[in-house]
This record gives structure tokens, sequence and C-alpha cells, in this order.
């Protein structure tokens, strides 16, 4: 198979949808790369590399688009790179569809075989595509969330860990799991009050076993998030609802409960945001300000440590890539019921429930396309 790379091209997304080590995995099986010219170059991959590891390379994505059976991204098209789709193309990527119709609509007209990375399962019910970049996302939450409340930058002026005789800053995470968890891990670590809240018991077990004392766990309810974002000088919001758009947990009335300058940082802003004031922002112009809360909800956060993140993301989707090309995707994913999840759109069909349900577009099982 022909698998092309293209450069990111979002804002300020420095990461890329193959290592050099994965392109060699891929002709060692066989098969043909091409990597868009410095493609890499973000994560600190130089075309050398890549041609030392069998790719050759091309001057533009129109290049990649139109010669490739298999593009691997790592974010979602935009506008200018979905018009370069064909019809039995496979894309392999980030797509985030529940919340962006613009693109479904787009996905659906190209007729091509669209593999989402978030969809895709595993045997314990787990995202292990998701997984990393979320575990980049809410290690980086309290680090960004604690510049923002910088007086600066608009915040509340107060220093995530406080002083000796000064109280460390109220962090309330919503949601306990990947995400949730590493924003915790980071922000006990800062020194920072934290309180997490989530609706799976099993959850708040797992976290109440892991911190002890060093973090406090509360059910989710509407009333218990009502109070707790009175006190809270950074909300991080890290829920999920797999392939469907995140629910919106804080209102636009709750802002004006909250200490002016407090900072929300939704890293659900890919699933549509947890926050109903939360809009995608850019690493360029990551913030803005609703009655007097700083809202971060730059829809690419792991694209700010793009070496980290693309090192730990072809790590989880290199032996599906593998698949893939070595299969066929019908092939592939009649053989594995999990990588089966990732299929979100074929031949201007909805294949995933849930981005179907958001829409109200007609679904299509999966099984019935292959």
């Amino acid at each position: 198979m022909l698998v092309g790379v293209p450069k990111e091209i979002k804002d300020n997304e420095f990461r890329v949808g193959m290592t050099p080590a994965a392109v060699a995995e891929l002709v060692h099986h066989g098969h043909e790369v091409i990597v868009e010219a410095e493609a890499g170059l973000g994560s600190g991959s130089p075309d050398e590399e890549y041609v030392r590891a069998g790719a050759k390379t091309v001057k533009t994505a129109a290049d990649i688009f139109a010669r490739a059976e298999m593009v691997v991204k790592v974010k979602e098209p935009l506008p200018e790179e979905r018009k370069l789709l064909r019809r039995g193309q496979i894309l392999f990527t980030y797509l985030h569809l529940a919340p962006d119709l613009e693109q479904t609509r787009d996905l659906m007209a190209s007729g091509a075989t669209c593999i989402a990375y978030e969809t895709v399962t595993d045997r314990h019910g787990g995202l292990p595509l998701l997984t990393p970049m979320s575990e980049v996302a809410g290690r980086l939450a309290p680090q960004v969330g604690a510049h923002a409340l910088e007086k600066a930058q608009g915040g509340r002026g107060v220093l995530l860990g406080g002083v000796p005789g000064v109280a460390a800053a109220n962090v309330l995470v919503l949601g306990g799991g990947v995400s949730g968890t590493h924003a915790a891990t980071i922000a006990v670590g800062m020194g920072a009050s934290v309180t997490v809240v989530d609706r799976s018991h099993e959850a708040l077990r797992r976290l109440s076993a892991e911190f002890g004392s060093a973090l406090r766990t509360v059910y989710s309810t509407r009333a218990s998030i009502v109070d707790l974002v009175k006190s809270a000088d950074l909300v991080i919001g890290a829920v999920l609802l797999p392939g469907a758009a995140a629910p919106k947990l804080i209102t636009r009335a709750m802002l004006k409960t909250m200490r002016p300058g407090a900072v929300i940082v939704d890293v659900a802003i890919d699933q549509g945001g947890c926050c109903e004031t939360s809009k995608p922002t850019t690493h360029s112009h990551p913030t803005y300000v609703v009655d007097g809360i700083v809202h971060y909800c730059v829809a690419n956060m792991p694209g700010a440590v793009a070496r980290t993140s693309t090192f730990a993301l072809n790590h989880a989707t290199l032996p599906f890539a593998l698949a893939l090309a070595d299969k066929g995707w019908r092939e592939a994913l009649r053989e594995d019921p999990h990588l089966r999840a990732g299929l979100n759109i074929h031949d201007g069909k909805v294949t995933c429930e849930p981005v179907a349900a958001a829409h109200g577009l007609p679904y299509t099982p999966p099984e019935s396309v292959l």
C-alpha cells in the first residue's frame, strides 16, 4: 500500500502522523511511504531521517492526497484538505465529528473511508488511540491553567501551589478518566488543593486509593458542580462520552457565581467542550474572557509539546496502521472489532452511531459495509 503523511496545517500544530521509526516499520512490511517536505520538523524529525527510514519526500500536501491510498494524519482535515480527499481513499486520524457537522458532511461527500483514532476501542473498553493524547492534555491542563491565572494573563493572580502562610489555589477537575486523573496528578504535584468530580463510583474509589488525603473526590451532580465552581480558582473540564459531544456541565449562569479572574481549561473542547461558553481557540490566541472568567479552549493542546505527543501517539497508532496497510481496511476491520469501532464514515455513510445521533443523520452499522 502507498501511505502518505502530510504536514499538519492547524494553527501551531507541530505533531506529525508518522515518525521515521513508524515509517521504517511500514517499509519493512513492504509498503511505500511518501511524506510531505518538512512535515516532521516541528516534532524534531527532519526530512533526512524519513529518507533514511525508506520514505520519499514530496513537495506538497496535494501530492500526498493525489497519490496515497491511505493518508495518516494527527488532526482532523481542514476544509482545504477535505477537498483533496478521494473516493476509496483511507483517512486515518483524529476526527471528533460529533460537534462538527460541516466536517462530517464534507467527509461524506468525499466518498473516503474515514477511521477515527478517538473511537477505536480495546478489549477492556478503553480508547487506546485517544489515551496518549488525553494523558498529555491532562498533564498540560494545570500547567496552562497556572499560567492563565497570572494577573498579566487576566487571571486572579493566584499561585497554584500557594506559599507558606498563603493558601494554595482550589482546582476543580470535572471527570476522573484518563485526562482528569493526569490533570489531578500534576495539580496535586504543584501543591494545589484538588477536587475531582465524577459519576463513576469505580473512578472515585480508584482516585481515592491512589491519592488518599491529597485529593478530595465528590460524586458529580448538578448541585455539587454548582456549589464547587463558586470557590474554584481553576476548573479543568475533562469529561468524555466516546464519539459523542461533551455534556455541558458548566452553564453561563454558573460563571456569574465564580471568582473574577478564575480560569476554565476545557480539555473536552475537541468534542464541543463541557462549558456552555466554550469555543475552540488556538495556540496563537489561546484564551478569551466571558463574564470575568478566563477560558482556555485550545483544540489541539498536545501540539504544544509536539515531540512528546508525536512519539506517544505513534506508539499507539502503529499496530493499527500496519494492520490497515497489510490487510486492507475491509479485512483489517473484519478481523478486529476494536479497529472496526473506529470507522466513522465510509462512502458517504455515517458508520458511528454517536456521530449520526449528534447530527440527526442516518446511521449505517459498520458491519454492513465490510
